[in-house]
Parts: C-alpha cells; sequence; structure tokens
C-alpha cells in the first residue's frame, strides 16, 4: 500500500519563510481548499492519505517533506537548515515511528527533504541554502548499511534540489539548467523546463504510471506528454506563493502492513 502523509495548512501560512519570492497575500480558505484537492487527487491515485492536525504556530509545517527522508527500509529525520522549522519535527516524529525505525541528523549538518530526489537506490542530494556539506556526509553515514548511494549536487538560485529538479521516471530528469548542472545527470534523459516557467521542475510521481505536475505551467504538462508522460495536474498556486512545489506538500511511501494505515 502506498501512503501519503499530509499536514493541514495552518492559518498562519502568510507568515511563511520566503527566500526567492517576494511576499503575496495568501487567500487562507483558498489555500486550503487547494491542498484538499491536492490530497483528494493523490486518492484518485491510489493512494492512501494520513492528513495530519494543522500546527496553528507553524507557517510551514504544511510543506513536511523537508523534516524528514523516508525510505523502504528507514526514516531519516532532517535537522534542517532553517532553525524556525525545526519544531516541525516532533509531531512528525511521533506519526513516523508507527511506520519505520528513525535515524537522526546530527549538528553541524544540516539537511532537508526537499534537497532529496531519489531514483532507486542512488538519492542525490542537493548542497542549498538549506542542506550543507556536513549534511550530505552524516546522511551518507546513517544510510550505509542500506547501500544507498548518496550523491551531492550543486544548487544556486532555488530553494532546493527539487525546486531544480525531479525523476519523472524512464530514466528521464525534468531540470532547470539554470538552478542545477545538468552534466550531474548525465546518465539520464532530460526534459528542460521552458524559460518561462522555471518553477516547473517539481512533480510528484505515482509508481511508473502518472507524473503530477502543476497546473500552473502548461507548457511543462505538454512537452511531458510530448514525450509518452500520463500528466495529471494540480492547482496548488495559492501555496505556490510560499514557494510551495507539489513534492513538499507529502511524504509518500510504501507500507506492507496495511494495518497502520
Amino acid at each position: 500500500m502506498l501512503i501519503a502523509l499530509t499536514r493541514s495548512v495552518s492559518a498562519s501560512i502568510g507568515e511563511c519563510l520566503l527566500t526567492y519570492l517576494t511576499r503575496e497575500s495568501i487567500d487562507i480558505d483558498k489555500a486550503i481548499q487547494q491542498h484538499r484537492a491536492y490530497e483528494q487527487s493523490l486518492r484518485q491515485l491510489g493512494v492512501h492519505v494520513i492528513s495530519l492536525p494543522a500546527e496553528p504556530n507553524l507557517p510551514d509545517a504544511v510543506f513536511l517533506e523537508d523534516p524528514a527522508i523516508v525510505l523502504d527500509e528507514v526514516a531519516v529525520i532532517a535537522l534542517m537548515g532553517a532553525v524556525r522549522r525545526r519544531p516541525e519535527v516532533k509531531s512528525l516524529v511521533l506519526a513516523l515511528s508507527r511506520f519505520r525505525p528513525l535515524k537522526f541528523i546530527n549538528a553541524p549538518a544540516t539537511l532537508e527533504g526537499g534537497d532529496r530526489v531519489r531514483v532507486d537506490r542512488t538519492i542525490f542530494v542537493g548542497i542549498s541554502g538549506r542542506t550543507n556539506r556536513n549534511g550530505v556526509s552524516e546522511l551518507q553515514r546513517v544510510l550505509g548499511p542500506y547501500d544507498y548511494e548518496v550523491k551531492p549536487v550543486e544548487v544556486s538560485g532555488c530553494l532546493h534540489l527539487t525546486t531544480a529538479c525531479s525523476y519523472v521516471g524512464r530514466n528521464t530528469m525534468l531540470l532547470n539548467r539554470s538552478w542545477v548542472d545538468g552534466t550531474q545527470f548525465k546518465d539520464f534523459e532530460i526534459i528542460d523546463t521552458p524559460a518561462e516557467e522555471p518553477w516547473a521542475a517539481n512533480t510528484v510521481v505515482i509508481g511508473d504510471a502518472v507524473v503530477l505536475a502543476s497546473a500552473s505551467f502548461p507548457r511543462t504538462r505538454a512537452t511531458l506528454e510530448e514525450r509518452g508522460f500520463n500528466v495529471q495536474v494540480s492547482d496548488i498556486s495559492e501555496l505556490e506563493k510560499a514557494e510551495a512545489g507539489l513534492s513538499c506538500m507529502s511524504l509518500i511511501f510504501e507500507c506492507q502492513n496495511p494495518a497502520l494505515a
């Protein structure tokens, strides 16, 4: 069974951290509606959604991809580069402990799950404003016993590696080369995001069949469909004002025991 952990939108989301966008007013009701529609899209794709309660005093907590990396064998609890967000970990630890043994990243390392792109047993980790080189080394230490290869990737101009690229299946990366060096993915087919849609590289892939993409980027959707990908869209335009991407609003993983869900 494929599970997605999500978290409801906080009424304080308008106070979210911003790094690359100018702050705009966020319509809270619309953001909540769009987030619920996102969860429903996952359900329609066969994913069992477990929605955690909103964290009223943690504006960015809806973006629960960042505090953890969940793999088949283990959940790695991050030490986030955004210090203000570190309290988000507490309730997520309780939720994840039902499904996986937990391992923790230690200071001076910083690591955020938004800097993780997984392809089979390879974990690409962005060196960004939120994840440092010590974070990559710590992740290598934690995942060493599980036979994962961890590869650092330099990121510039955007918040996380998942902002700059995503693996869409069929040995293909969707990529914004302005924010990440494409030669670091030389073993993959590359689909470039259009210049007018620089934020379009973030997607969610369900199984081997469906790419969930943002409705804000129609040219990227058309390009993926021209390459034979089955694309469905989700409108998260209000959440994108908070530098959201589709992947940052869920942690998706396999659960072998349906009773836990």
